[in-house]
């Protein structure tokens, strides 16, 4: 068994996927400069013009009649849960799936159980499974995200590095040692959630993305992954990148008292995703060139 990635047939060279995960157009205020359309079709059309070539969470058969890619997720709370998922989702005609797992409460041997159940289920049905890094789950911790990806070095891991460099305060203490400590998990990389946090916020409006150092921190977690990915790429081998900005209703994008009092959504997320978007990119280049 190996780490399973994404490959799309070509003998390109192995490349970064600029995607885009729908949750980012939950509940828009009205400022946001997304696309809007009820037609999911139209939806999906416009997010194509606008550069991205697949989507997380969307309708797998319109994406398909688009020619755009078709990327989905879950949760994992029981061993038993895995097979199901990646059987059902195969069928739906989705290329993967990105995983929560559990609650992080577990020990190391019911943790052990789930990492062998999602990788079994994923070689029996041929379908990647990518374990997300992500508060309340098995990878909320640095330390114990490193030693499982030793034990199960066949693991896929899909980044969200926010979940860490807020959660876990990585400035504090400098976040370079720390990202030398996560070479392991960074090999292991097969697919990326864009979001970008400050050490007290794990969402936050970044700008143009320039003169803010916890930029410099996203790039240097982002160009290793990608440096990780390349080790072992192959022709046609691809990670996507999906920025993942989320509603102020489940506490990640920040509200602040308009001129009227009322709460106002920080920032453009739309604007973010695309500015994200283009630093990926950029890292990724980086990393080609290192």
């Amino acid at each position: 068994m190996a780490i399973r990635t994404l490959n799309d047939g070509s003998q390109a060279p192995p490349h970064l996927k600029p995607c885009f995960n729908l949750g980012t157009l939950n509940e828009l205020p009205p400022h946001a400069t997304a696309p809007r359309h009820a037609d999911k079709k139209e939806l999906y059309a416009a997010l194509k013009a606008a550069g991205y070539v697949g989507l997380q969470g969307a309708d797998p058969k319109i994406c398909a009649d688009l020619g755009l890619l078709c990327f989905g997720g879950g949760r994992i709370n029981k061993p038993g849960d895995a097979e199901p998922l990646a059987l059902r989702q195969k069928n739906e005609g989705v290329l993967c799936s990105t995983l929560h797992v559990a609650w992080g409460i577990e020990d190391d041997a019911e943790v052990d159980a789930l990492a062998d159940a999602i990788l079994n289920a994923s070689a029996k049905h041929d379908f990647p499974l990518y374990i997300e890094t992500h508060r309340a789950t098995i990878t909320q911790d640095l330390w114990r995200t490193v030693q499982l990806v030793k034990r199960f070095p066949d693991l896929g891991i899909n980044a969200d590095y926010s979940h860490w460099y807020t959660g876990l305060e990585m400035p504090y203490g400098g976040v370079e040692p720390k990202a030398d400590f996560l070479a392991p998990v960074f090999e292991r990389v097969r697919f990326m959630h864009g979001r970008i946090g400050n050490s007290g916020c794990m969402q936050v409006d970044f700008g143009d993305g320039k003169d803010r150092p916890y930029i410099e921190h996203f790039k240097l977690l982002w160009t290793r992954s990608f440096k990780g990915f390349l080790k072992h790429a192959k022709p046609g081998d691809y990670v996507p990148f999906c920025p993942e900005l989320l509603q102020p209703n489940i506490n990640y994008a920040r509200v602040f008292p308009g001129p009227d009092g009322k709460l106002v959504e920080e920032g453009d997320r739309w604007q973010l995703a695309r500015t994200m978007t283009e630093i990926a990119l950029g890292c990724f280049e980086s990393a080609k060139n290192a």
